[in-house]
């Protein structure tokens, strides 16, 4: 039914110019650089207590879909000798975006996989799908999205979702306060990897024949800080990933180098109006061997990375970094951009950080669905291409906090994967005020 009405959408516009988009400099990047074998996917999952009804939430989803119409976008075609990628903003969707797997022991975790390795097509509105699975023995539901990272990130598929809840539960949502950027101080502090530094590369464990991403999803405390201290817990997640790294680097052999961590900032309102499609900006964060060696301070190294990632969040910065904006002028057609972004990444491949913490922090929606119940969880991951090849994926909703560990199969096994995770939780454990 969904299909019929995004073709006679398609028939009703065909006479008519849709309003075009030229692609963001995130959005020509990712699209340059995409690989079948590690598709751009961002995974979003919001566990319900109760169930929905499928009837009335495609309808709170197609209201909300048109409560945010930038999302209802497609990328149009081009002649062989087009400077730019478009994006084409359509009235309607093209495909059916939600769908209702049948209810079956590991419906979740066939869920997932499909997340991490079929992306939506950029070719039909909207560029992301809502699953509802529901598993035998469990009187709730997850949300599950999977969003095409070439056109939107998680934080802005989270505002659809929450704009759906609204229409669903009927009621609205109390107004969300937009992130506050630090105000502009000094440069940044001195400290830290050197930005032209040779970063280390997650050393490989024992990958498998498989091509792709895998994941694994826990729950941990959120660690507590003592009043007063000038580190957040982003920075705690900041320390706890560099220290995970280098130890698993150590433990596999590899030299100490300096570690970059990539970290995604967001300045976009929260509310109704919030930007909709690739809105962060992306820092790093960086680290000496000496500052995550077996016998790190922690007080000293938390309090250091506060006053670098407070001084990263402040400086105005282009997203990408001021080359990927010289990459993507449409000067040259697209075709030989795209040869000679992917050839500027393989040479720029080393220098690339070592990996990437994505900290959504605390949900800022109630995500209540009504009779289904507000969201008790809610888990994002980022994709893990390589040559960082493992991301570290956090939210936390009820006082808990919600970690993704991703990673790319060519790079890591299983067993290394799990073996991460309990190193990620003994070093945010550290951080915790009762430890210090």
């Amino acid at each position: 039914m969904a299909t019929d009405q995004g073709a006679a959408v398609a028939r009703a516009g065909a006479g008519r110019e849709l309003r075009r988009v030229p692609f963001a400099v995130v959005d020509e990047i990712a699209r340059h650089c995409a690989d079948d074998r590690e598709p751009n996917t961002v995974h979003i999952e919001i566990h319900l207590p109760g169930r929905v009804r499928p009837d009335r939430l495609r309808e709170a989803f197609a209201r909300a879909l048109s409560r945010h119409p930038r999302v209802l976008m497609r990328e149009r075609g081009r002649g062989p000798f087009a400077r730019r990628y478009e994006w084409e903003l359509t009235d309607g969707p093209g495909t059916a975006a939600v769908s209702f797997p049948p209810c079956a022991p590991g419906a979740l975790a066939r869920a997932r996989q499909r997340a991490l390795t079929e992306a939506p097509s950029l070719f039909s509105a909207p560029p992301l799908r809502l699953e509802v699975v529901e598993e035998p023995g469990s009187e709730g539901c997850v949300l599950l999205f999977t969003v095409h990272h070439t056109a939107l990130d998680g934080p802005a598929c989270l505002r659809i979702a929450a704009t759906a809840a609204e229409i669903y539960g009927g009621r609205s949502a109390p107004p969300v306060p937009a992130p506050v950027r630090p105000p502009a101080g000094p440069a940044l502090p001195p400290g830290g990897a050197p930005a032209v530094a040779r970063p280390a590369r997650v050393a490989a464990g024992s990958p498998g024949p498989t091509p792709g991403n895998a994941m694994l999803v826990t729950e941990l405390p959120v660690p507590r800080r003592e009043p007063g201290t000038p580190y957040t817990v982003n920075d705690q997640l900041m320390v706890a990933t560099a220290l995970t790294v280098a130890d698993w680097n150590r433990r596999q052999g590899a030299p100490d180098r300096p570690l970059r961590i990539t970290m995604p900032v967001d300045d976009r309102t929260r509310g109704p109006e919030m930007p909709i499609g690739n809105g962060t900006r992306l820092v790093e964060v960086g680290f000496t061997p000496g500052e995550t060696g077996p016998d790190a301070d922690l007080g000293a190294l938390l309090r250091s990375t506060a006053e670098r990632t407070r001084a990263l969040k402040a400086r105005d910065r282009p997203q990408l970094g001021r080359g990927a904006a010289v990459l993507t002028a449409p000067v040259l057609p697209v075709a030989a951009r795209a040869a000679l972004t992917r050839g500027v990444r393989r040479l720029a491949a080393p220098w690339i950080s070592t990996t990437l913490l994505s900290n959504i922090g605390r949900i800022p929606y109630p995500l209540d669905f009504g009779p289904a119940g507000r969201a008790h969880a809610v888990w994002f991951s980022a994709p893990a291409g390589m040559p960082r090849g493992l991301t570290f994926t956090t939210a936390s909703t009820g006082g808990r906090l919600h970690l993704v560990l991703r990673w790319s199969r060519t790079l890591l096994g299983e067993e290394d994967g799990a073996r991460l995770c309990e190193m990620f939780a003994g070093r945010l454990a550290a951080t915790d005020a009762e430890a210090l």
